[in-house]
């Protein structure tokens, strides 16, 4: 399943004229839903919060001139009456939404009363690392007797898979896709995850396009123009499965957590150099016995308690504190 379009509804030409080329440079028979936020829970009340109802009927005619179903974001009741009065095919809740279940829950109890029904609802997972949080959020709308799919778009430009996989494993009967566009931030961080949603057999995309990124009003910076989309979908499909599922998704989580832990190395070394510069300032030596052993042994009472061994828990140490005394020499 693929879901495309700009990140918000900003003007009928901009909507109309990204669909139009999206349809004319997607292949033949290539299927998609057309996607765009009427309105756009922004962290800035600044920034552009979205066209609102005014963007429905634009969406309206996209589905009537190009034959394509489409959805738009909601974040209240009023906007599930609104979104579905206007037939508006699928609706999807954002992350900020997701990470209150009170108003998920008030948008699910919309969907169960309302008298027409969408194709579908697509869950976003919330703002915050909680697959459990997530999980209720599926089970609200599922409730409404709407389809619902559930997209991964991680937390902070970051992927936190194990997030996902954890829902995967309580949810198997539920679609999952993935949101490169918001997880990445970026376009160039976009088709390397494209890459992994093949890998770990995710069911669709959620990817924004717009026809001037450049001048988009909202994520200007992770939109890819349609001939990007279409280049990057072209593309898509070639991913050898090498491995089963299951390890494909833990190697994929042990890789996350390198990447994390590689970064806290750095930082650590950052605020070792203020050390070093601290104690060059006032004459004190880079070495610190007193210090250091006590380091290790609260470390090796902490590797007894999860199961570590202290051979370990010396080699790591003693490599991250050579690195140490090099950096503040």
């Amino acid at each position: 399943m693929l879901l495309l379009g700009p990140c918000a509804a900003e003007s009928r030409e901009q909507v109309l004229a990204t669909a139009e080329q999206l349809v004319g440079q997607l292949p033949a028979g290539r299927a998609f839903v057309y996607r765009a936020g009427a309105w756009k829970p922004r962290t800035s009340p600044g920034t552009f919060q979205g066209a609102g109802a005014v963007a429905l009927p634009w969406l309206g005619e996209v589905r009537a001139r190009f034959g394509v179903p489409v959805a738009t974001e909601v974040a209240t009741e009023e906007h599930v009456r609104m979104a579905l009065e206007a037939g508006i095919d699928y609706l999807w809740i954002g992350a900020r939404t997701s990470a209150n279940p009170i108003l998920v829950q008030l948008l699910a109890d919309a969907l169960t009363t309302a008298p027409q029904k969408p194709q579908g609802v697509l869950v976003k997972n919330p703002v915050n690392d909680d697959w459990r949080l997530w999980e209720g959020n599926i089970r609200r709308c599922q409730a409404s007797g709407v389809p619902v799919m559930a997209v991964h778009r991680g937390c902070g430009h970051e992927p936190h898979w194990e997030m996902a996989y954890r829902l995967r494993q309580t949810m198997p009967e539920v679609p999952l896709l993935l949101d490169p566009s918001h997880m990445a931030g970026k376009t160039a961080g976009i088709a390397p995850l494209v890459v992994v949603a093949e890998r770990l057999q995710y069911a669709g995309l959620m990817v924004e396009v717009h026809c001037r990124p450049a001048e988009a009003l909202s994520d200007a910076e992770q939109q890819l123009t349609p001939a990007e989309a279409v280049a990057l979908l072209a593309g898509s499909g070639t991913e050898a499965a090498e491995e089963s599922q299951t390890l494909a998704w833990l190697r994929q989580m042990i890789d996350e957590e390198d990447e994390r832990l590689w970064h806290v190395l750095l930082r650590r070394m950052d605020i070792v150099r203020e050390i070093g510069e601290y104690k060059r300032a006032e004459g004190m030596a880079v070495l610190q016995p007193e210090r250091y052993e006590a380091i290790v042994r609260r470390r090796e009472e902490w590797a007894r308690e999860h199961g570590l061994s202290d051979e370990a828990v010396h080699t790591i140490l003693d490599a991250i504190h050579r690195e140490a005394c090099r950096v503040q020499q």
